[in-house]
């Protein structure tokens, strides 16, 4: 049987509002992602996706819980030990940039933190960019200077840079219009079956996740309220909050 690639068993995460008191944002939240596989993770905003995504990552510690990526026990490790395995994608791309240098140096940082010669980085970061439908002029334009599609295909080109085997991607095609999120949802569908990663697609458009997905998740207040092959879940959906959901894009 196949190790999945992330485990997630029965995570917690308590913020203590003000100093006084505590919100329980994720609440016993389990599940696995297997290599290769795309889960969606579903939910209205304050659901608690994006806490889930940044403990994974390791920009979060969780209150309780445990966290396996690749079989190994992450859960009291930093976001340098992980990043080589996990990559994460942002909802604003433009923000995920220092807006005071430009895009190559932006994805050509990863790759010399991972050790990729100085004299080799540009030649790979004109590499990617090909790769993710730009051309290698990109290198030397600034955040400002892109449309939000052309920042989030840069974004991806850096995730890609290290060749992680888990993306994570949080509401990474909200910001952009109907038109350039099928173009970037096609994109990480070819890149993903062309590198074999696996990935959680967080997002609140379940529509969008049955179209991308393997498997959905539904988070309701912290919690993973139902989950199912996509089909299953649109057409058949066990709880009235799935339902909701549904509603609202029909």
């Amino acid at each position: 049987m196949t190790t999945p690639i992330l485990q997630v068993q029965n995570l917690k995460k308590i913020f203590t509002r003000n100093g006084q008191s505590d919100f329980l944002a994720v609440d016993g939240v389990s599940f696995d992602v297997a290599p290769g596989e795309c889960v969606g993770l579903i939910g209205e905003s304050g659901s608690g996706k994006s806490t889930v995504a940044n403990m994974i990552a390791r920009l979060l510690n969780p209150t309780g819980g445990q966290i396996f990526l690749d079989g190994e026990d992450v859960t009291k490790t930093d976001v340098r030990a992980v990043c080589r395995k996990v990559q994460m994608i942002f909802q604003s791309p433009q923000e995920s940039f220092d807006p005071r240098r430009t895009l190559g140096d932006g994805i050509g940082e990863s790759l010399l933190t991972a050790g990729e010669p100085a004299s080799e980085t540009a030649e790979e970061v004109a590499r990617l960019l090909e790769a993710v439908g730009l051309s290698s002029d990109f290198m030397c334009r600034y955040p400002h200077e892109v449309s939000g599609g052309q920042c989030q295909r840069a974004a991806i080109a850096r995730a890609l840079a290290i060749e992680p085997k888990l993306l994570l991607c949080d509401e990474a095609t909200s910001a952009l219009d109907v038109t350039v999120q099928a173009e970037i949802v096609s994109l990480l569908s070819h890149l993903m079956r062309g590198h074999g990663m696996a990935c959680l697609f967080i997002c609140h458009d379940i529509a969008l996740a049955q179209s991308f997905c393997d498997r959905i998740l539904v988070m309701y207040r912290g919690k993973i309220v139902e989950e199912g092959l996509p089909d299953e879940v649109i057409q058949s959906p066990k709880q009235e909050y799935t339902k909701m959901l549904i509603d609202s894009v029909l």
